[in-house]
C-alpha cells in the first residue's frame, strides 16, 4: 500500500522572545528555533500544530 505524503511546514521566529513567558521560550527552542529569522521545517503533526499555536504571536508558518 502506498503512504500518504504528510504535510510539511516551515517555522520561521519573526519576533524576539525577551519578555515572554519561559514556557513560550521553551517551545521555541523544542521546535529547534535557534535565533531571529532561523527557519526549520516538521512535518504537521498534531503536536507540532499545537506547539505553533501556542507561539504563533512570535513566528511565521507556511507549507512547503
Amino acid at each position: 500500500m502506498a503512504k500518504k505524503k504528510e504535510k510539511q511546514i516551515k517555522i520561521k521566529q519573526i519576533k524576539s522572545k525577551i519578555g515572554y513567558s519561559t514556557k513560550q521560550k521553551l517551545t521555541i527552542e523544542a521546535l529547534g528555533i535557534k535565533r531571529m529569522n532561523h527557519e526549520v521545517v516538521h512535518t504537521a503533526t498534531p503536536q507540532i500544530l499545537g506547539m505553533v499555536k501556542k507561539i504563533r504571536h512570535l513566528v511565521k508558518v507556511e507549507e512547503v
